[in-house]
């Protein structure tokens, strides 16, 4: 009775192991860069009038990206409960790699939940306002930050008065 009830519990956990969806795990989509078609989501202006830093976000089953002005409006629309939550991607622009003139590479995009911030800083972004400031390296962050203020944080250390201040 024993061996019958442990070959069933044991044919059980193997029938629920391969009960999956069968579906690969989703590929993120890889991040586009700026045209002239590209508008900022919440100020309906082209991304390429704007200085600083950029952001596109991908949300599942919609082939182009919601593009940011600013890295702030990044974390604002994760945030905001009425927008959608089905992300694949989000990407910024990665300021490691930006020119002498603090221009960002227009085709130099990290993960954005990877990178490193400079919050609470001088550096006046996209906007026209004070913004985060993303890099691929911590180094830079922190050098960043020595030069203009504030200090480094990850994605997840952002904190939502940051993000929603005036």
């Amino acid at each position: 009775m024993k061996r019958l009830q442990l070959a069933l519990a044991i044919s059980i956990l193997l029938l629920a192991a391969g009960c999956g969806s069968g579906a690969a795990p989703e590929t993120a989509p890889p991040p586009q860069a700026v045209t002239t078609e590209s508008v900022g989501h919440y100020c309906g202006m082209a991304l390429n009038e704007h200085n600083g830093p950029k952001g596109q976000i991908f949300i599942k089953g919609q082939a182009a990206p919601v593009w940011f002005s600013s890295i702030k409006q990044v974390f604002a629309y994760t945030l905001l409960p009425e927008e959608p939550k089905g992300i694949s991607a989000i990407y910024v622009n990665d300021m490691s790699t930006a020119g002498a003139g603090g221009a960002p590479d227009p085709a130099a995009w990290i993960d954005a939940r990877q990178a490193y911030y400079v919050i609470e800083g001088r550096y006046i972004g996209g906007m026209g306002a004070e913004d985060a400031i993303p890099f691929s390296q911590r180094d830079h962050a922190q050098a960043f930050a020595d030069t203009h203020g504030g200090r480094v944080v990850t994605f997840a250390d952002v904190p939502e008065s940051y993000v929603f201040a005036q």
